[in-house]
Protein backbone atom coordinates (compact mmCIF):
# COMPACT_ATOMS: atom_id res chain seq x y z
CA UNK A 1 0.00 0.00 0.00
CA UNK A 2 2.74 2.46 0.90
CA UNK A 3 4.39 1.56 -2.42
CA UNK A 4 0.80 2.12 -4.05
CA UNK A 5 0.61 5.61 -2.48
CA UNK A 6 4.10 6.61 -3.23
CA UNK A 7 3.41 6.31 -7.10
CA UNK A 8 0.14 8.33 -6.43
CA UNK A 9 2.38 11.06 -5.27
CA UNK A 10 5.11 11.10 -7.85
CA UNK A 11 2.67 10.76 -10.57
CA UNK A 12 0.43 13.52 -8.92
CA UNK A 13 3.64 15.76 -8.95
CA UNK A 14 3.85 14.86 -12.41
CA UNK A 15 0.56 16.23 -13.55
CA UNK A 16 0.68 19.02 -11.53
CA UNK A 17 4.36 20.03 -12.83
CA UNK A 18 3.82 19.61 -16.17
CA UNK A 19 0.26 21.35 -16.16
CA UNK A 20 2.23 24.20 -15.05
CA UNK A 21 5.71 24.26 -16.67
CA UNK A 22 4.19 22.41 -20.16
CA UNK A 23 2.20 25.66 -20.27
CA UNK A 24 4.88 28.74 -20.08
CA UNK A 25 6.57 28.36 -23.27
CA UNK A 26 3.38 28.64 -25.46
CA UNK A 27 1.70 31.21 -22.77
CA UNK A 28 5.51 33.50 -23.29
CA UNK A 29 5.29 33.23 -27.37
CA UNK A 30 1.95 34.30 -27.18
CA UNK A 31 2.18 37.05 -24.28
CA UNK A 32 5.64 37.93 -26.42
CA UNK A 33 3.48 38.59 -29.39
CA UNK A 34 0.86 40.76 -27.49
CA UNK A 35 3.90 42.52 -25.94
CA UNK A 36 5.20 43.58 -29.51
CA UNK A 37 8.31 41.44 -29.17
CA UNK A 38 10.56 40.72 -32.03
CA UNK A 39 10.32 37.33 -33.67
CA UNK A 40 13.70 36.81 -32.53
CA UNK A 41 13.27 37.78 -29.11
CA UNK A 42 10.18 35.25 -29.01
CA UNK A 43 13.09 32.56 -30.30
CA UNK A 44 15.68 33.76 -27.40
CA UNK A 45 12.86 32.87 -24.70
CA UNK A 46 12.40 29.22 -26.06
CA UNK A 47 16.21 28.65 -26.34
CA UNK A 48 16.48 29.82 -22.68
CA UNK A 49 14.28 27.39 -21.60
CA UNK A 50 16.06 24.08 -22.93
CA UNK A 51 19.43 26.77 -21.69
CA UNK A 52 17.90 25.80 -18.60
CA UNK A 53 16.90 22.41 -19.14
CA UNK A 54 20.37 21.13 -19.70
CA UNK A 55 21.80 23.09 -16.51
CA UNK A 56 18.93 21.43 -14.37
CA UNK A 57 19.98 17.86 -15.84
CA UNK A 58 23.58 18.38 -15.16
CA UNK A 59 23.00 19.96 -11.96
CA UNK A 60 20.17 18.17 -10.17
CA UNK A 61 21.37 14.20 -9.41
CA UNK A 62 24.69 16.21 -7.52
CA UNK A 63 21.83 18.09 -5.78
CA UNK A 64 20.00 15.16 -4.66
CA UNK A 65 23.44 13.70 -3.18
CA UNK A 66 23.80 16.73 -1.18
CA UNK A 67 20.45 17.61 0.31
CA UNK A 68 18.20 14.60 -0.71
CA UNK A 69 15.30 14.08 -2.94
CA UNK A 70 12.44 16.46 -1.37
CA UNK A 71 14.27 19.36 -0.71
CA UNK A 72 15.83 19.03 -4.21
CA UNK A 73 12.66 19.29 -5.42
CA UNK A 74 11.69 21.89 -3.19
CA UNK A 75 14.53 24.12 -4.34
CA UNK A 76 13.84 22.84 -8.17
CA UNK A 77 10.29 23.74 -8.02
CA UNK A 78 10.93 26.65 -6.28
CA UNK A 79 13.15 28.38 -9.12
CA UNK A 80 10.31 27.80 -11.15
CA UNK A 81 7.81 29.72 -9.59
CA UNK A 82 10.04 32.55 -9.37
CA UNK A 83 10.68 32.18 -12.85
CA UNK A 84 6.98 32.14 -13.47
CA UNK A 85 5.99 35.35 -11.40
CA UNK A 86 9.03 37.30 -12.45
CA UNK A 87 7.47 37.58 -15.44
CA UNK A 88 4.63 40.02 -13.77
CA UNK A 89 7.15 42.17 -12.88
CA UNK A 90 8.62 43.14 -16.09
CA UNK A 91 8.16 43.47 -19.78
CA UNK A 92 11.57 43.10 -20.98
CA UNK A 93 12.22 40.03 -23.45
CA UNK A 94 15.74 39.75 -21.98
CA UNK A 95 15.04 39.28 -18.49
CA UNK A 96 12.70 37.24 -19.24
CA UNK A 97 14.67 35.13 -21.19
CA UNK A 98 16.73 34.71 -18.07
CA UNK A 99 13.83 33.70 -16.07
CA UNK A 100 13.02 30.98 -18.62
CA UNK A 101 16.62 29.53 -17.28
CA UNK A 102 15.18 29.06 -14.16
CA UNK A 103 12.19 27.37 -15.14
CA UNK A 104 14.29 25.06 -17.68
CA UNK A 105 15.75 24.14 -14.42
CA UNK A 106 13.10 23.63 -12.84
CA UNK A 107 11.41 20.86 -15.45
CA UNK A 108 14.58 18.97 -15.43
CA UNK A 109 15.57 19.35 -12.02
CA UNK A 110 12.32 18.07 -10.96
CA UNK A 111 11.89 15.59 -13.36
CA UNK A 112 15.09 13.87 -11.66
CA UNK A 113 13.84 13.78 -8.43
CA UNK A 114 10.60 12.04 -9.79
CA UNK A 115 12.73 9.49 -12.02
CA UNK A 116 14.73 8.45 -9.42
CA UNK A 117 12.06 8.07 -7.10
CA UNK A 118 10.24 6.39 -9.06
CA UNK A 119 13.30 4.09 -10.12
CA UNK A 120 14.27 2.87 -6.76
CA UNK A 121 10.83 1.97 -5.66
CA UNK A 122 9.43 -0.04 -8.62
CA UNK A 123 9.95 -3.55 -9.29
CA UNK A 124 10.27 -6.04 -12.02
CA UNK A 125 6.53 -7.01 -11.04
CA UNK A 126 5.58 -3.22 -10.98
CA UNK A 127 7.46 -2.22 -13.70
CA UNK A 128 5.52 -1.99 -16.56
CA UNK A 129 2.46 -0.13 -15.31
CA UNK A 130 4.51 2.03 -13.53
CA UNK A 131 6.26 2.79 -16.68
CA UNK A 132 2.94 2.79 -18.34
CA UNK A 133 1.03 5.14 -16.00
CA UNK A 134 4.04 7.13 -15.99
CA UNK A 135 3.99 8.18 -19.39
CA UNK A 136 -0.09 8.39 -19.78
CA UNK A 137 0.73 11.19 -16.87
CA UNK A 138 3.43 13.01 -18.65
CA UNK A 139 1.73 12.82 -21.85
CA UNK A 140 -1.89 14.31 -20.94
CA UNK A 141 -0.79 16.49 -18.49
CA UNK A 142 1.46 17.78 -21.58
CA UNK A 143 -1.85 18.05 -24.00
CA UNK A 144 -3.99 19.97 -21.09
CA UNK A 145 -1.06 21.88 -20.43
CA UNK A 146 -1.35 23.22 -24.29
CA UNK A 147 -4.86 23.48 -23.82
CA UNK A 148 -5.28 26.04 -20.70
CA UNK A 149 -3.28 28.15 -23.06
CA UNK A 150 -6.88 28.83 -24.43
CA UNK A 151 -7.75 30.41 -21.50
CA UNK A 152 -5.20 32.24 -19.77
CA UNK A 153 -5.39 35.71 -21.14
CA UNK A 154 -1.78 36.70 -22.52
CA UNK A 155 0.53 39.09 -20.61
CA UNK A 156 -1.25 38.81 -17.60
CA UNK A 157 -0.51 38.17 -13.94
CA UNK A 158 -3.35 35.95 -13.24
CA UNK A 159 -1.99 33.83 -16.07
CA UNK A 160 1.59 33.38 -14.40
CA UNK A 161 0.16 33.45 -10.93
CA UNK A 162 -1.93 31.16 -12.03
CA UNK A 163 1.03 28.36 -13.58
CA UNK A 164 2.97 29.76 -10.48
CA UNK A 165 0.53 28.06 -8.19
CA UNK A 166 0.13 25.04 -10.07
CA UNK A 167 4.26 24.47 -10.06
CA UNK A 168 4.05 25.17 -5.62
CA UNK A 169 1.22 22.81 -5.67
CA UNK A 170 3.49 20.23 -7.28
CA UNK A 171 5.45 19.99 -4.23
CA UNK A 172 2.73 19.22 -1.85
CA UNK A 173 2.39 14.99 -2.85
CA UNK A 174 5.90 14.49 -3.05
CA UNK A 175 6.80 16.35 0.26
CA UNK A 176 4.16 15.15 2.08
CA UNK A 177 3.78 11.33 1.31
CA UNK A 178 4.89 9.48 3.85
CA UNK A 179 6.67 6.86 2.11
CA UNK A 180 10.69 6.83 2.97
CA UNK A 181 12.87 8.55 0.44
CA UNK A 182 15.08 6.03 -1.68
CA UNK A 183 19.25 6.04 -1.76
CA UNK A 184 20.77 8.77 -3.43
CA UNK A 185 21.71 7.19 -7.05
CA UNK A 186 24.97 8.26 -8.42
CA UNK A 187 25.03 10.73 -11.19
CA UNK A 188 25.71 9.27 -14.80
CA UNK A 189 28.58 10.31 -16.33
CA UNK A 190 27.99 12.66 -19.14
CA UNK A 191 29.88 10.80 -22.05
CA UNK A 192 28.59 12.51 -25.57
CA UNK A 193 31.31 10.90 -27.54
CA UNK A 194 29.72 7.21 -25.64
CA UNK A 195 26.53 8.41 -28.37
CA UNK A 196 28.39 8.57 -31.26
CA UNK A 197 30.54 5.46 -30.96
CA UNK A 198 27.17 3.11 -30.54
CA UNK A 199 25.42 5.32 -33.35
CA UNK A 200 25.92 8.17 -35.64
CA UNK A 201 23.16 7.74 -37.01
CA UNK A 202 21.00 7.87 -33.81
CA UNK A 203 22.46 11.25 -32.69
CA UNK A 204 22.02 12.89 -36.24
CA UNK A 205 18.35 11.71 -35.22
CA UNK A 206 18.03 12.66 -31.64
CA UNK A 207 19.31 16.31 -32.79
CA UNK A 208 16.92 16.50 -36.22
CA UNK A 209 14.50 15.63 -32.91
CA UNK A 210 15.25 18.09 -31.10
CA UNK A 211 15.03 20.72 -34.04
CA UNK A 212 11.50 19.58 -35.12
CA UNK A 213 10.42 19.45 -31.25
CA UNK A 214 11.84 22.48 -30.01
CA UNK A 215 11.11 24.90 -32.87
CA UNK A 216 7.45 24.15 -33.33
CA UNK A 217 6.67 23.95 -29.40
CA UNK A 218 8.36 27.31 -28.97
CA UNK A 219 7.50 29.28 -31.99
CA UNK A 220 4.70 27.29 -33.43
CA UNK A 221 2.58 30.20 -31.74
CA UNK A 222 4.43 32.78 -33.69
CA UNK A 223 3.37 30.74 -36.97
CA UNK A 224 0.22 30.07 -35.99
CA UNK A 225 -0.34 34.07 -35.19
CA UNK A 226 1.18 34.23 -38.65
CA UNK A 227 -1.61 32.12 -40.14
CA UNK A 228 -4.31 34.18 -38.75
CA UNK A 229 -5.29 31.48 -35.59
CA UNK A 230 -6.44 33.27 -32.64
CA UNK A 231 -5.30 32.35 -29.07
CA UNK A 232 -7.42 29.84 -28.51
CA UNK A 233 -6.60 28.07 -31.93
CA UNK A 234 -3.63 28.60 -31.37
CA UNK A 235 -3.42 26.60 -28.03
CA UNK A 236 -5.52 24.04 -29.92
CA UNK A 237 -3.01 23.71 -32.94
CA UNK A 238 0.19 23.03 -30.18
CA UNK A 239 -1.84 20.34 -28.69
CA UNK A 240 -2.76 18.70 -32.25
CA UNK A 241 0.87 18.29 -32.29
CA UNK A 242 0.83 16.70 -28.58
CA UNK A 243 -1.78 14.48 -29.70
CA UNK A 244 -0.19 13.47 -32.66
CA UNK A 245 2.48 12.29 -30.94
CA UNK A 246 0.92 10.34 -28.55
CA UNK A 247 -1.04 8.05 -30.87
CA UNK A 248 2.19 7.46 -33.24
CA UNK A 249 4.09 5.89 -30.07
CA UNK A 250 2.41 2.27 -30.18
CA UNK A 251 2.53 1.78 -34.02
CA UNK A 252 5.73 3.18 -34.79
CA UNK A 253 7.21 1.08 -31.66
CA UNK A 254 5.58 -1.84 -33.71
CA UNK A 255 7.43 -1.41 -36.92
CA UNK A 256 10.42 -0.59 -35.08
CA UNK A 257 10.49 -3.91 -33.51
CA UNK A 258 9.93 -5.74 -36.98
CA UNK A 259 11.61 -3.87 -39.61
CA UNK A 260 15.38 -2.57 -39.81
CA UNK A 261 15.01 0.57 -37.46
CA UNK A 262 17.32 2.55 -39.62
CA UNK A 263 14.12 2.20 -42.72
CA UNK A 264 11.84 3.14 -40.18
CA UNK A 265 14.00 6.55 -39.68
CA UNK A 266 14.61 6.98 -43.02
CA UNK A 267 11.01 6.62 -43.70
CA UNK A 268 9.98 8.68 -41.04
CA UNK A 269 11.88 11.51 -41.67
CA UNK A 270 10.48 10.87 -45.06
CA UNK A 271 6.67 11.35 -43.96
CA UNK A 272 7.91 14.59 -41.95
CA UNK A 273 9.05 16.22 -45.10
CA UNK A 274 6.17 15.64 -46.36
CA UNK A 275 3.61 16.71 -42.77
CA UNK A 276 6.24 19.73 -43.18
CA UNK A 277 4.80 20.81 -46.86
CA UNK A 278 1.34 19.23 -46.26
CA UNK A 279 1.57 22.19 -43.07
CA UNK A 280 2.93 25.09 -45.42
CA UNK A 281 0.07 23.63 -47.75
CA UNK A 282 -2.71 23.98 -44.89
CA UNK A 283 -2.21 27.08 -43.65
CA UNK A 284 -4.76 28.99 -46.31
CA UNK A 285 -7.29 26.16 -45.80
CA UNK A 286 -9.34 26.87 -42.37
CA UNK A 287 -8.62 26.03 -39.20
CA UNK A 288 -9.43 22.37 -39.66
CA UNK A 289 -6.76 22.15 -41.91
CA UNK A 290 -4.47 23.30 -39.81
CA UNK A 291 -5.21 21.15 -37.45
CA UNK A 292 -5.61 18.32 -39.13
CA UNK A 293 -1.31 19.43 -40.61
CA UNK A 294 -0.28 19.77 -36.75
CA UNK A 295 -1.82 16.21 -35.76
CA UNK A 296 0.10 14.76 -38.98
CA UNK A 297 3.18 16.85 -38.11
CA UNK A 298 3.36 15.26 -34.86
CA UNK A 299 2.81 12.06 -36.03
CA UNK A 300 5.80 12.23 -38.24
CA UNK A 301 8.48 13.82 -36.00
CA UNK A 302 7.50 13.27 -32.15
CA UNK A 303 8.71 9.33 -32.11
CA UNK A 304 12.05 9.94 -34.00
CA UNK A 305 13.51 10.83 -30.35
CA UNK A 306 12.31 6.70 -29.59
CA UNK A 307 13.55 5.32 -32.38
CA UNK A 308 16.59 6.60 -32.58
CA UNK A 309 17.50 5.82 -28.67
CA UNK A 310 16.18 2.11 -29.42
CA UNK A 311 19.03 2.25 -32.53
CA UNK A 312 21.63 3.17 -30.40
CA UNK A 313 21.13 0.82 -27.24
CA UNK A 314 21.18 -1.94 -30.32
CA UNK A 315 25.09 -1.04 -30.26
CA UNK A 316 25.57 -0.77 -26.35
CA UNK A 317 26.28 -3.28 -24.25
CA UNK A 318 23.64 -3.51 -20.48
CA UNK A 319 26.42 -1.66 -18.29
CA UNK A 320 26.66 0.98 -21.22
CA UNK A 321 22.49 1.55 -21.47
CA UNK A 322 22.26 4.33 -18.64
CA UNK A 323 24.93 6.27 -19.61
CA UNK A 324 24.03 6.51 -23.11
CA UNK A 325 20.46 7.72 -21.96
CA UNK A 326 22.60 10.52 -20.99
CA UNK A 327 24.75 10.89 -24.11
CA UNK A 328 21.47 11.28 -25.53
CA UNK A 329 19.78 13.57 -23.84
CA UNK A 330 22.89 15.97 -24.09
CA UNK A 331 23.04 16.31 -27.71
CA UNK A 332 19.03 16.65 -27.87
CA UNK A 333 19.61 19.09 -25.58
CA UNK A 334 21.89 20.99 -27.57
CA UNK A 335 19.81 20.93 -30.59
CA UNK A 336 16.82 21.96 -28.44
CA UNK A 337 19.00 24.69 -27.32
CA UNK A 338 19.41 25.98 -30.92
CA UNK A 339 16.72 25.52 -32.70
CA UNK A 340 13.84 28.39 -31.49
CA UNK A 341 16.96 30.67 -32.01
CA UNK A 342 17.44 29.92 -35.42
CA UNK A 343 13.75 29.49 -36.61
CA UNK A 344 12.09 32.69 -34.74
CA UNK A 345 15.53 34.43 -36.90
CA UNK A 346 14.37 32.63 -39.81
CA UNK A 347 10.79 33.83 -40.17
CA UNK A 348 11.41 37.01 -39.22
CA UNK A 349 13.43 37.11 -42.35
CA UNK A 350 11.64 35.11 -44.89
CA UNK A 351 7.66 34.73 -43.26
CA UNK A 352 6.77 31.97 -41.16
CA UNK A 353 6.98 29.36 -43.65
CA UNK A 354 10.57 29.17 -42.74
CA UNK A 355 9.42 26.95 -39.47
CA UNK A 356 8.72 23.98 -41.59
CA UNK A 357 11.24 24.69 -44.51
CA UNK A 358 13.83 24.56 -41.52
CA UNK A 359 12.92 21.12 -39.87
CA UNK A 360 11.88 19.73 -43.45
CA UNK A 361 15.65 20.45 -44.07
CA UNK A 362 17.04 18.55 -40.80
CA UNK A 363 14.86 15.95 -42.10
CA UNK A 364 16.18 15.64 -45.39
CA UNK A 365 19.62 15.92 -43.98
CA UNK A 366 18.89 12.66 -41.85
CA UNK A 367 17.66 10.76 -44.68
CA UNK A 368 20.88 11.06 -46.84
CA UNK A 369 22.71 10.57 -43.71
CA UNK A 370 20.62 7.63 -42.75
CA UNK A 371 21.09 5.93 -45.89
CA UNK A 372 25.09 6.08 -45.71
CA UNK A 373 25.32 4.64 -42.63
CA UNK A 374 23.41 1.97 -43.73
CA UNK A 375 25.99 1.12 -46.06
CA UNK A 376 28.86 1.33 -43.32
CA UNK A 377 27.23 -1.74 -41.36
CA UNK A 378 24.67 -3.97 -41.22
CA UNK A 379 21.98 -4.09 -38.36
CA UNK A 380 22.58 -6.34 -35.44
CA UNK A 381 21.35 -9.78 -34.87
CA UNK A 382 19.81 -9.29 -31.11
CA UNK A 383 18.07 -5.48 -30.87
CA UNK A 384 16.50 -4.34 -27.67
CA UNK A 385 12.63 -3.64 -27.43
CA UNK A 386 11.50 -0.43 -28.75
CA UNK A 387 10.40 1.87 -25.82
CA UNK A 388 8.66 5.45 -25.54
CA UNK A 389 11.90 7.50 -24.31
CA UNK A 390 10.26 10.66 -22.56
CA UNK A 391 12.44 13.32 -22.84
CA UNK A 392 13.03 14.57 -19.45
CA UNK A 393 16.56 14.06 -17.39
CA UNK A 394 19.56 12.35 -17.42
CA UNK A 395 18.40 9.91 -15.23
CA UNK A 396 15.75 8.06 -17.94
CA UNK A 397 17.59 5.93 -18.88
CA UNK A 398 17.74 3.75 -15.32
CA UNK A 399 13.82 3.84 -15.63
CA UNK A 400 14.38 2.29 -19.17
CA UNK A 401 16.94 -0.01 -18.83
CA UNK A 402 15.31 -3.23 -17.72
CA UNK A 403 12.40 -2.47 -19.88
CA UNK A 404 15.06 -2.97 -23.05
CA UNK A 405 17.24 -5.58 -21.39
CA UNK A 406 14.54 -8.56 -22.88
CA UNK A 407 16.54 -8.75 -26.78
CA UNK A 408 15.11 -9.79 -29.52
CA UNK A 409 15.87 -12.05 -32.34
Amino acid sequence: MRTIISFAALFLSVILLQLSTGGVGPLDAISGITLNFTTEQIGLLGSSHFLGFFIGCWWAPRLMGNVGHSRAFAVCTALGAMGLIGHTLTENPYIWAALRVASGTCVAGAYTVIEAWLNAKVTNETRGRAMGTYRIADMGASLCAQLIIAVLPPASYVSYNLLAILCCASLLPLTLTKASQPKTPDAPRLKPGLAWRSSPLAVAGVIVAAVSSASFRMVGPVYGQEVGLAVDQIAFFLASFVMGGALAQYPVGWLADKYDRRWVLIWLSAAAVLSCGVTMAASGTGTIGVMSAAVFFGLTTFPIFSVSSAHANDFATSEERVELSAALMFWFALGAIASPYITSTLIQKFGPGALFAFVAFGHVFLIVFGLARMRSRPTPEERTNYVYAPRTSFTIGRLLKRSRENLKN
